[in-house]
């Protein structure tokens, strides 16, 4: 076999750097490289560590870039790091920038098949008979070109220390415990783990070693939370079109539906999970069956939003209950479809022409996924309107750590629904959208009531309080008065912002979504500079009340966000005018999840031009 290339870095004085790098592995999209990365990831976790995966793809479907970057951190930080510290490169067509970004004083492994220069000196630099091992593999002929890459797998675990005994049960895991696959992709890890203990001389300073911090957690994915979580909250009917990065959602969905929902003693499903020949039809089917009394839902990114506009708006003003998933990428148009994106935030809250306001909530982690899965139909159907759930890319299919999901701790909410008894006792008849308590909420009722009086015709074009088709200049001002106060209600349902904050701060930061675990690095490295911040992170629009007595406590308000524009920053200056003037838009737009270091330095430098 090949020697290896090892070249001395030039200083190596210090300790050994223990359980806080960042590490990459460069191959090909399409290359198998997937089951290799979730095993390292994996393995770390149930070393004790706390890991974070972040997958960066390209849009087309095999050959171009990809990378794979597993955050280590000891501290539990689980947000993107901007330097790296191990590199493996396994892509010839990005070895060369593969190699410029590995830090001074890091590793760099590569596969001996790639025949490059290396002109660093400051780097350790180890490379390793990848193909070779897989050739002396049982892999099948056709499968050693996948297998191989399970050879930078026994390679890091020497290198740094990786329990071979966590790799075997990653492994289990990935394969849901068949032996052949296991075996296979085994065999070529401890070919290369023996090989490269014979053959490799250390000389970076970075090691894992087992911690206990990991007890108790779970890895997950934000789209199989999200699908988790609606299945406990009883979707019956789901209809979807495929579009990235949303598909896996619908996918686990019809993937896990069969298995938790409960039907004994019944004949048949209890739901319907339908691929629709394009956005439109998905969120049309979706009404539809909300209409009638369904817990029902689609799942798509940009893209598809724009097209559900106008049955977006057909269901915010019939007032029909239907959940809708958006997992952002980067816009306009067809943009990056594989990169990760805040960018809806305005087009979504105005979905629908003419006066439109719909319901956002805005999940932090995959947990939450799970958690406003179920919460958002409970907020659907008592509001009668659209409900989104605004995810993104990075949040929807990258493995994030999190506690076990929680049961939904109270009954469905159906909202205000009549049914023959209900309809019986009403003194004065039922008006179908009539604001009978004062919150702008009317009640409803579905078909199957077999009261005679329980029939009303769902329309989208200008009706009166008995749902009857009308002009009448009052009647049309009434009723989208009592919309826009049943908006102004749905605060009281949507999920509170949540308050972090320390003594003496006088500065505010507001975040949303997945950018939560950059905040929370971001807030530790401004108060080490002695730079004190209160956090809130929303959850939902409408605001809650928190909200302006959050900004009301603070001389500045930075709004970080993952757009071009600060979409959440300008929702919050036309709910808050007064308060304009304290309020700062952070934005960042590159379609990579934000790093802390990023923010921190953004932070010092508007308060440094801020009391300049």
């Amino acid at each position: 076999m090949a020697t290896p290339q090892v070249k001395e870095a030039p200083v190596k004085a210090g300790q050994p750097v223990v359980n806080d790098f960042s590490m990459t592995v460069a191959t090909k999209n399409g290359s198998g490289s997937q089951t290799s990365n979730l095993t390292l990831l994996r393995a770390l976790f149930k070393m004790g560590i706390p890991v974070s995966g972040k997958n960066l793809f390209p849009s087309n479907i095999q050959g171009l870039p990809t990378w794979y970057t597993i955050r280590i951190s000891k501290k539990g930080y689980l947000a993107r790091r901007d330097s790296q510290e191990v590199v493996v490169a396994m892509n010839d067509d990005t070895f060369v920038a593969d190699l410029k970004s590995v830090v001074p004083g890091g590793a760099f492994l590569y596969g001996d098949h790639l025949k490059f220069a290396i002109d660093r000196n400051d780097i350790s630099v180890y490379s390793f008979p990848a193909k070779e091992l897989a050739k002396n593999s049982t892999a099948p002929a056709n499968l050693r070109d996948y297998v191989a890459n399970m050879a930078y797998v026994g390679v890091l675990a020497h290198l740094l220390d990786i329990d071979m005994s966590k790799i075997r049960e990653a492994l289990e895991y990935h394969f849901d415990g068949k032996e052949k696959p296991i075996a296979i992709n085994m065999g070529v890890i401890e070919a290369a783990h023996a090989w490269s203990v014979a053959n490799i001389k250390k000389t970076d300073p970075y090691r894992v070693e087992p911690m206990d911090a990991t007890a108790g957690y779970v890895m997950a994915d934000g789209n199989t939370a999200g699908a988790l979580g609606s299945i406990f909250g009883g979707v019956q009917f789901a209809a979807w079109y495929p579009i990235t990065p949303a598909s896996s959602l619908a996918e686990a969905l019809a993937q896990n539906i069969s298995a938790f929902r409960d039907v004994e003693g019944q004949d048949g499903k209890t739901y319907a999970v339908v691929q629709a020949e394009d956005e439109l039809a998905a969120i049309g089917m979706a009404v539809g069956a909300g209409w009638s009394g369904l817990r029902a839902m689609t799942s798509t990114s940009g893209p598809g939003i724009s097209l559900m506009t106008e049955f977006a708006g057909l269901a915010y003003y019939a007032e029909i209950p239907v959940v809708i998933w958006d997992i952002q990428r980067v816009g306009p148009s067809t943009g990056l479809p594989t990169r990760t994106s805040q960018g809806d935030i305005l087009a979504t809250h105005f979905l629908g022409h003419g006066d439109t306001q719909q319901i956002l909530l805005l999940p932090g982690s995959a947990q939450e996924c799970f958690e406003f899965g179920w919460k958002s139909f409970d907020i659907a159907e008592r509001m009668q309107t659209p409900v989104f759930v605004m995810s993104d890319l990075d949040l929807g299919m990258n493995q994030w750590m999190i506690k076990p999901f929680e049961y939904p701790d109270r009954p469905m909410d159906r909202g205000k629904i009549l049914w023959e008894k209900d309809l019986e006792q009403l003194k004065n008849g039922w008006k179908r959208y009539a604001d009978v308590d004062g919150d702008g909420i009317p009640y409803r009722t579905v078909p199957g009531n077999k009261a005679p009086n329980s029939a009303w015709f769902a329309r989208g074009t200008g009706h009166n309080d008995e749902a009857k088709y009308s002009e009448r200049s009052e009647d049309w001002e009434r009723n989208m008065l009592r919309l826009k106060k049943k908006f102004e209600t749905a605060a009281q349902y949507v999920p509170e912002a949540i308050l972090d904050s320390v003594p003496g701060a006088k500065i505010g930061i507001v975040a949303y979504g997945s950018s939560d675990h950059a905040i929370i690095e971001a807030r530790d490295y401004l108060a080490q500079d002695g730079i004190k911040t209160d956090y809130l992170r929303l959850r939902a629009v409408p605001f809650t009340s928190a909200v302006q007595e959050f900004v009301n406590s603070h001389e500045m308000i930075y709004i970080v966000e993952m757009n071009r524009d600060g979409q959440m920053h300008k929702l919050l200056q036309l709910e808050f005018p007064g308060l304009a003037t304290k309020l700062m838009a952070i934005a960042k737009h590159d379609g990579l999840p934000l790093n802390a270091r990023w923010v921190k330095d953004e932070i010092q430098k508007k308060e440094g031009l801020r009391h300049e």
